[in-house]
Formats: structure tokens, sequence, C-alpha cells
């Protein structure tokens, strides 16, 4: 909570985390100590996702947020494809490539502290909210009051619901592996193609939720999903064709719901509680696709990968028209001099 001084803070120290963790890689060598860094590495993502975002919608305009999320993901998915491809080149021009890569990761990482922390200001609330009087998310029960906004709550459970049937992305790429029986050496390059789709369609997706609406945008890239699992699924194509055709899908859906889904709970939530919110949102969503691996694990063990993608698809559809009933906008109460209202 708080406003964009307390948003700045919590993402520093964030950040911070995820940038201590990359030294403390060349320094532990159990697996127990190495997966209790990576702990700490998600942790830090998850403390600075909710106020970041929360930054990002008080710095911009409401009738641009979205293409402000946009750009802010293709940013990052800039700097994603760009660290495997350096991580490459020092892994072939280094005499200790593992030592360089990790060195340099922790000095970009450092350089990003450093620019948010001096370069970004602390965004205060307006005057009118800054007086201590609280609107529904009163400071002991956040997230229950939260909740009790119908629009939170319907975003809530619409990123829920379709969490729910959002495969993960290492299980995509293998079925999609699995289905045109690609070499273990193309593998790594499968995320390559979902992040270059997502990088080129961000800001035009952003842009569109900004005129067409965010929670309609939202829900239609994840029909988008559906149709890469429908893909993956169907009898005839294959070879280039499908790879190209599942990941540009695959990168759409991420372009036309990610920030799109922040911008749309920003819209839903006031100032005073934006980090909050967000948090809400995203948190259920994301236990919610936690859930969907594990499911979809087992599935996939029992049943095979076919069965498995064809059970998540019929899912996603379920909670598409599910989600699009608890979107759809309340029928606008009748005036209260209405006809109506009247007796004859």
């Amino acid at each position: 909570r708080g406003g964009g001084r307390g948003h700045k803070a919590v993402a520093a120290v964030g950040y911070g985390l995820s940038a201590l963790c990359k030294p403390l890689l060349l320094m532990v060598h159990t697996l127990p100590l190495i997966g209790a860094v990576l702990a700490v590495d998600r942790t830090g993502k998850g403390l600075r996702t909710a106020p970041r975002d929360a930054m990002i919608s008080l710095a911009a305009e409401p009738a641009v947020r979205g293409r402000a999320f946009g750009v802010h993901r293709a940013m990052d998915t800039a700097g994603a494809l760009c660290g495997p491809l350096v991580a490459f080149v020092l892994l072939r021009v280094a005499a200790e490539g593992y030592d360089a890569v990790f060195t340099v990761s922790f000095c970009v990482a450092v350089l990003g502290v450093v620019v948010l922390l001096l370069f970004v200001p602390g965004r205060a609330l307006p005057a009118a909210e800054d007086t201590g009087v609280r609107g529904p998310a009163g400071p002991r029960t956040p997230v229950r009051a939260l909740l009790r906004r119908p629009q939170v709550r319907r975003l809530t459970a619409c990123a829920v619901l379709l969490g729910l049937t959002t495969v993960s992305d290492s299980f995509l790429y293998l079925a999609l592996q699995r289905r045109l029986d690609l070499p273990a050496g193309w593998f790594p390059l499968l995320p390559l193609g979902t992040a270059a789709a997502y990088l080129s369609l961000a800001v035009p997706m952003g842009a569109l939720a900004d005129r067409i609406g965010r929670r309609r945008l939202f829900l239609a890239g994840h029909l988008v999903l559906l149709g890469a699992y429908g893909l993956l699924l169907a009898p005839f194509g294959g070879g280039a064709g499908l790879v190209c055709g599942v990941l540009l899908l695959h990168g759409a859906f991420y372009a036309a719901t990610d920030g799109v889904l922040a911008a749309a709970t920003a819209d839903a939530v006031p100032e005073d509680a934006r980090g909050s919110g967000l948090a809400v949102v995203q948190t259920g969503q994301t236990a919610a696709r936690f859930v969907c691996s594990l499911a979809f694990g087992a599935a996939w063990t029992a049943w095979g990968d076919h069965t498995a993608v064809l059970a998540a698809a019929v899912g996603l559809a379920l909670a598409a028209a599910l989600s699009a009933r608890l979107l759809r906008p309340a029928a606008p109460a009748p005036a209260p001099n209405s006809p109506s209202e009247h007796t004859p």
C-alpha cells in the first residue's frame, strides 16, 4: 500500500534481492542452497511486480494506460531476448564463461536498481486522497475491502478461472517438440519465438486495449491461446508452419493479457490502494496457473500429451465463456423519474 514513494521502495527491494542472487549463485554448490537462492530470487520478483505496475499506472494517463503497459512489457521482453544472446557470446569468448555471465548479469541488475532509485520519481498521491480519508480499501483488511468492490472481484475471478486453464510455457513447448519430434538442440529456441512475437505485439495490443476496452482484449487474448491449443491438436499441418503459428499465437496471447490485465485492474482500484489491488489480482492468477501446472503434469503422465492439451483446451473454452458473463457490463439502474416507477 501507500503512494508512489512506497511503491518505489518496495520495488527497489524486490529488484535488489534479485540482483543479490546473481553472485550468490556462483558461491553455492549444493542443491538445497541453489534452491534457496532461486527462491529468494523469485521472492524478489513477487515483491517488485505489483508496486512496479502500480508506479506505471500512476504515471500514465488513464486513456493511454494500456499503451504504457505495452511499452513496459516490450522493453522487458527486449531485455529477456538480449540476455540469452549476451550470455551465449560470453560463454564463447570468455575463459571462465559462467563466472563472466553471472558477473555481467549482476552489474546490469545493480545498474537497474540505481536507475530506479535515482531517476524514477516517487509519485505522491493527490492531495484529495492524502488527507487520511480512506475509501473501501481500509488499512486493516485491504484484501477483503478490495474484493468487496465488484469490478475487482470480477477481474480476480476471471483471472483465476482463466489461469486454471493456462498451460505453463514449458509444457506447451514440450508438446510442440513432441508433436514435431524436434531435436533437443532446437528446444531452447522455442521461448525466443514467443518472446519475439510478444515484443512485436505488446505496444500495438496495449493501444488496441485503450480503444476497444481492456477487459475485452484480456478475454480475447485467451481465445488466441485457445487457437494455439487448437494448432497443437490439429491432425494436419506440421513443420516450420506449425512452429511459427503456435509461437506467434503464444506471443500474441501474452501481449493481449499480461500488461492489459494490470491496466484493467488499475482502472478498478483507487489510487491509494493501487499496489494492493494489483497484488490481489496477480496473486490469484499466479496461484491458479501454479495449480494448472500441477494438474496438467498429472494429466500428461496419466493420459499423454494430446489428451492433456485437449482437456486444457476444453477447460479454457468453458472458462472463457464464464469469464465473458462475469465481465459483461452491469445493466444501468433505471432513472429515478422513469415511467416504470410510476403506477398507472
